[in-house]
C-alpha cells in the first residue's frame, strides 16, 4: 500500500535552503521576507483572555462555545455586512490551513471529482484534493471551467500571493454562475482586513449573494489580523447545509479549537483597535519595500491588498531569489505558486521594522 505521502508534491520550502543560507551569511544577518508569518506582539487584551481561561481541564466542543458563535456572527454582520447569520451558519476551526488541507476528504470527494482554483494560489488548495484522489484544476476565471464533476470552486481574494482583488461585480457574477451549475464555492478570504489600494468584498455581503447563503463558505483566520498564527485560530461562515455535515465530521476527528483559544477569539473579534495599529505598521513596512523595490528595478503587479508584493525584474524568479540572497534578503520564488509565477517573487512585509530598515538600506 503507498503511503498518503506519495500523493503529495515535493514540499516547496525546501528548495529555498541554499538561498536561505547564502543571506543567512550577510554580515549583518539574514532578512527573510520569505514566509507571512507575523512577527509583532499579540495584543495584551488576547492574551489576557487566553490566560484567564488557561484553567481549562475540560474538553472543547467542535462547535465552540455560545460566547465563540456569538462573537463569530457578530464579526461577520458588523465587518463583512453579513445579514441573518445565526449560530448554524459558523463554526470555528483550527487554522485555516488545516481547513483548506482536508475540506476536499470532508466532503467526501475523490476520484473523478474536480477541484478548480486560481492559476496562481496558495499550494494547499492542491495538496487538499491529491489527499482526497480528487482531480484539480487553474483557472483565471472560474466561470470559464467546465462545470460537469466541479464539486468543490476555491476563491480567493485577496490573493495570496498576488495580492489581487476581486471586486464585487466579479465576485456577484461568480456566484451566480457556480449556483447555476451547482458548484459549491468556498472563498478564503484571510486577507480580507489588509486592503490598501482596494476594499476586499466578503461573499457573505448581500449584494454578492443575494441575501443568501446557499452554496457559499467563507473561510476567515485570526492569524495576520490579530497576529495570531500560533493560536491556529479561524473559523467558517456560509450555508448551514454545508456546516453542519462538515460540524458532525469534526466532532468525530477531534478537531477542537483549544478552549484558552476560543476564550482569545472572542476576546480578539470584539476589538477593532488592535487591528488598526497593526494596519499602521504593515502599511508602513509596505510602503518602504514597495519604494526601495521599484527604486532597485522591480515592478510590482497587483498587490492592492494582503501581506506581500508580487515583483518582477523580468527574469527567472529563482534568479531573482538569488540576487536577493546575495544582498541578505531572502523571498519566496514565485513558481511556488504556480507555473505562471514563473518571473515573480513574493515579497512578505511582515518583518520587524528594523528587519524592514536593513532590506530598504540593502536594495539602496
Amino acid at each position: 500500500m503507498s503511503a498518503v505521502s506519495d500523493r503529495l508534491p515535493t514540499f516547496p520550502w525546501d528548495k529555498l535552503e541554499p538561498y536561505k543560507k547564502t543571506a543567512a551569511a550577510h554580515p549583518d544577518g539574514i532578512v527573510d521576507l520569505s514566509v507571512g508569518t507575523p512577527v509583532d506582539p499579540v495584543p495584551e487584551l488576547i492574551q489576557k483572555a487566553l490566560i484567564d481561561a488557561a484553567d481549562s481541564p475540560g474538553y472543547p466542543t467542535v462547535w465552540g462555545t455560545p460566547a465563540l458563535r456569538d462573537a463569530i456572527t457578530g464579526w461577520v454582520e458588523r465587518r463583512l455586512g453579513a445579514r441573518g447569520v445565526t449560530h448554524r451558519h459558523v463554526l470555528p476551526i483550527v487554522g485555516s490551513k488545516e481547513l483548506v488541507a482536508w475540506l476536499p476528504t470532508q466532503l467526501g470527494l475523490g476520484p473523478g471529482d474536480r477541484v478548480a482554483y486560481p492559476r496562481l494560489a496558495y499550494p494547499t488548495y492542491e495538496v487538499g484534493a491529491r489527499l482526497a484522489r480528487a482531480e484539480y484544476e487553474v483557472y483565471d476565471d472560474p466561470t470559464e471551467l467546465d462545470p460537469r464533476g466541479l464539486k468543490l470552486l476555491w476563491l480567493n481574494s485577496p490573493s495570496n500571493p498576488t495580492g489581487k482583488v476581486l471586486s464585487g461585480q466579479e465576485l456577484t457574477r461568480i456566484v451566480a454562475w457556480a449556483r447555476e451549475h451547482g458548484v459549491l464555492i468556498f472563498s478564503d478570504e484571510c486577507y480580507l482586513e489588509l486592503g490598501w489600494e482596494a476594499d476586499p468584498v466578503s461573499v457573505l455581503h448581500p449584494d454578492v449573494n443575494g441575501g443568501s447563503y446557499d452554496g457559499i463558505v467563507a473561510v476567515h483566520s485570526l492569524s495576520k489580523r490579530s497576529n495570531l498564527a500560533g493560536y491556529r485560530a479561524a473559523f467558517l461562515a456560509g450555508d448551514p447545509a454545508v456546516l453542519g455535515p462538515l460540524l458532525e465530521i469534526r466532532k468525530h476527528g477531534g478537531m477542537m479549537t483549544s478552549a484558552p483559544t476560543q476564550a482569545a477569539v472572542v476576546a480578539a473579534l470584539g476589538d477593532d483597535e488592535h487591528v488598526r495599529v497593526q494596519r499602521g505598521r504593515y502599511a508602513a513596512r509596505r510602503t518602504a519595500l514597495r519604494r526601495a523595490l521599484e527604486a532597485h528595478g522591480f515592478r510590482i503587479e497587483h498587490s492592492e491588498a494582503s501581506l506581500y508584493l508580487w515583483a518582477t525584474r523580468e527574469e527567472s524568479c529563482w534568479a531573482t531569489v538569488a540576487h536577493l540572497a546575495d544582498l541578505g534578503i531572502l523571498v519566496a520564488p514565485g513558481d511556488f505558486y504556480g507555473e505562471a509565477g514563473a518571473r515573480h517573487v513574493r515579497v512578505a512585509f511582515t518583518a520587524t521594522d528594523a528587519r524592514v530598515e536593513a532590506a530598504v538600506r540593502r536594495l539602496a
